[in-house]
């Protein structure tokens, strides 16, 4: 099953990877970063088909993609 893994240090929240998700994976987290953002997370595991377009559009490299 593929899954994402967020670097919440690297993460601001500009939610492009939620918009850009086609399967609705990705949502934000309810709790901080050490930013002082809610980072990016795995919202619908069970959707994720690994097309890796969450890590192209972010723009702080905060995104890997494991399939």
């Amino acid at each position: 099953m593929p899954k994402i893994e967020v670097d919440e240090g690297r993460c601001k929240a500009c939610e492009l990877c939620i918009v850009a998700c086609p399967h609705k994976v990705i949502g934000l987290a309810k709790h901080f970063s050490p930013s002082g953002f809610h980072p990016a997370c795995m919202a619908n595991a069970e959707a994720c088909t690994g097309c890796m377009l969450c890590a192209f559009v972010c723009p702080d490299v905060a995104i890997e993609v494991y399939k």
